[in-house]
């Protein structure tokens, strides 16, 4: 997490919404989908939020990435609600798919394959 100690605030303080409202999720948002909130990183002025989200279990990543863009609004007000005495503006969302942990099991997948032969002396 880079950018300031205000900005490190403010952006573990979104982690934490964020991951409780979709894990209350009353109105039926994600379905069935289990997501995690992986990182958020906020813009210096904190009006914008970068939220990465990961779905390891999830086949249709699109879709879930989708359904959350398409409720964007709804996921600000519930974020607004949680911190409004706390921070002045309820910042931008912008919602990531973070592909980490899908790349670090593909490339555990490639140096296991690998056929490296013996050292000889």
């Amino acid at each position: 997490m880079a950018g300031t100690t205000r900005q490190q605030k403010f952006a573990k303080l979104i982690l934490k919404e964020i991951s409780d409202i979709f894990q209350r999720d009353k109105r039926g948002i994600l379905g069935n989908a289990f997501i995690t909130v992986a990182d958020v990183r906020v813009s210096p002025d904190l009006s914008v939020a970068r939220i990465y989200i990961s779905m390891m279990l999830e086949k249709d990543k699109k879709a879930v990435l989708d359904k959350l863009n398409t409720h964007k609004k709804e996921i600000r007000k519930a974020l607004g609600d949680r911190i409004r005495n706390q921070a002045r503006i309820v910042p931008e969302l912008i919602f990531i798919l973070d592909e980490i942990e899908e790349n670090a099991a593909r490339l555990d997948t490639l140096i296991k394959s690998l056929n490296i032969p013996p050292a000889t002396d």
